[in-house]
């Protein structure tokens, strides 16, 4: 599953680095949730490195004590 080992590694890396805020974690987490709202209301696909990246930011978050 390289998928999900990229997925740890990266939001590891993200969570690591200090020079990211945790309000720019928070507002590209909610500019990505709302792009990949609109694309859903249009009824069109949402493409899977949209989804990805979702993942690393809520598990970067995450790892940073946030939820």
């Amino acid at each position: 599953m390289t998928t999900r080992i990229d997925i740890e590694a990266t939001s590891d890396r993200l969570a690591a680095d200090e020079r990211i805020s945790d309000y720019e974690f928070w507002r590209s987490l909610k500019n990505l949730n709302n792009e990949i709202f609109e694309i859903a209301n249009s009824n069109e696909p949402i493409p899977f490195e949209m989804v990805r990246w979702r993942a690393i930011l809520k598990q970067a978050r995450s790892k940073r004590g946030r939820v």
